[in-house]
């Protein structure tokens, strides 16, 4: 009975702890993923009309974002996704890896380079971006 019992304990843990359903920042460049691809039922502030999504990327006081418009999990420390910019002129495909509790490493994969604004300018963002995980 006690073997059970410790058998069970972990995946009650991972439901608490999904890799992949999370707040993560990049201090440097002000950007943030908001990301759940587990439901996939993230809606962007302001833009609800784009509906439940696998998450977005956006930049610190700003409305302007990348959409993510597909994500698939493909190990439990890594996914894939499809961005596109909310003009719908650019998209990529990126990969997100969890380096560990609370590093992951974005890396942009084909298509275009993330851009976004900053002082009246586009900035591109690096292809490898490192992101913190913060509490929601």
């Amino acid at each position: 009975m006690i073997l059970m019992v410790l058998m069970a304990v972990p995946s009650f843990a991972q439901g608490e702890n999904e890799a992949f359903k999370a707040y993560l920042y990049n201090d440097e460049y002000e950007v943030y993923l908001r990301i759940n691809f587990y439901e996939q039922n993230i809606k962007i502030p302001g833009q609800e009309l784009y509906g439940e999504l696998p998450g977005y990327l956006g930049r610190k006081n700003h409305s302007f974002c990348w959409v993510m418009v597909s994500a698939e999990i493909e190990s439990e420390k890594k996914a894939t996704m499809t961005l596109v910019n909310d003009f719908g002129s650019e998209d990529l495909t990126a990969s997100l890896t969890m380096k560990n509790d609370s590093i992951y490493i974005f890396k942009q994969k084909e298509g275009s380079t993330v851009k976004i604004p900053k002082d009246g300018k586009w900035q591109k963002l690096p292809k490898t971006l490192e992101f913190k995980r913060k509490k929601q």
